[in-house]
């Protein structure tokens, strides 16, 4: 983990940046391995691991408690069997809610999981891990202080150092502060002009942004100025084979061990379009959002 507090600012990004390149791995597993097993759940995690992954990515928000668990929604309707918005819930409420059973494939029974949870099994694993911060509104710089506090305070020493990604600036900012040790990577949709001066705002020393809104000559500017680049939500081989050539470092995907077995002909690849996975888009999830 760099210690940000010891070396002057720009060496500090500097050398998180090259550190995390050299660390990062071509595909990560989304939210788990989310069309292989339920998103955010202990079961994806280990999923993900007994397809190959080498490093995960699942999101993290608050409960009405000031817990942290794993969830990308601000509601659980679409993933438990479960009403109601997490931020408004405590977690012995929250931990009552079946997160396995819509998925099928047995996996009823699977609950929400606590961050701390995750990261305990990560380590059984040997895992890596981005975590992506989610928030309601009011409570980024909160969710972003008490991850990094967490994530600092019990992460496995033996595993390569984390990632803490977010859309929010305070968030970024609050995790910032709180843990300056831990590498951040900003998220974007599309990449705005001023993307450079955000993330050295912010301290981050990665760029995370939809693969769809991506070009050769962005993909270019980014890498050339020394930034891991790193793409959601890619799930077709080919589109992960031209991501790469462009130079991005990393993607994102639901179906990782496709995109690392995959030999691209013709750019004809695709993955398959399995009863749960049209399942999962039937419950209006687009496995192109963060």
């Amino acid at each position: 983990m760099v210690r940000s507090e010891v070396l002057l600012p720009d060496s500090a990004m500097a050398l998180a940046r090259t550190q995390l390149s050299q660390v990062l791995p071509r595909v990560i597993g989304h939210r788990g391995a989310a069309a292989s097993a339920p998103e955010n759940t202990l079961a994806g995690l280990r999923k993900a691991r007994e397809l190959g992954c080498r490093w995960v990515e699942f999101d993290v928000r608050l409960t009405a408690d000031r817990q942290l668990i794993l969830l990308h929604d601000e509601g659980v309707g679409r993933t438990t069997d479960g009403q109601g918005r997490a931020a408004a819930l405590p977690l012995a409420v929250l931990r009552l809610y079946d997160a396995g059973a819509w998925w099928g494939g047995g996996f009823d029974g699977e609950r929400i999981p606590t961050l701390a949870e995750a990261v305990s099994l990560l380590g059984e694993l040997g895992l890596g891990a981005n975590v992506e911060l989610k928030a309601a509104r009011g409570r980024e710089a909160e969710t972003g202080a008490a991850a990094a506090a967490m994530l600092s305070r019990c992460w496995p020493s033996h595993l390569e150092a984390p990632v803490i990604s977010s859309f929010h600036p305070e968030a970024l900012a609050a995790a910032r502060e709180r843990a300056p040790g831990i590498v951040r990577g900003i998220l974007f949709r599309a990449v705005p002009k001023n993307w450079r001066v955000i993330a050295e705002r912010l301290g981050c020393s990665a760029i995370h942004v939809d693969h769809r809104r991506l070009r050769r000559a962005i993909v270019a500017e980014i890498r050339q100025s020394g930034y891991p680049l790193l793409a959601y939500t890619v799930n077709d081989p080919a589109r992960a084979h031209t991501l790469h050539e462009w130079g991005v470092t990393s993607v994102f995907s639901d179906v990782p061990h496709i995109l690392a077995a995959a030999r691209v002909e013709n750019g004809a690849a695709r993955p398959p379009r399995t009863g749960i996975w049209q399942n999962r888009r039937r419950k209006e999830h687009s496995s192109e959002i963060a």
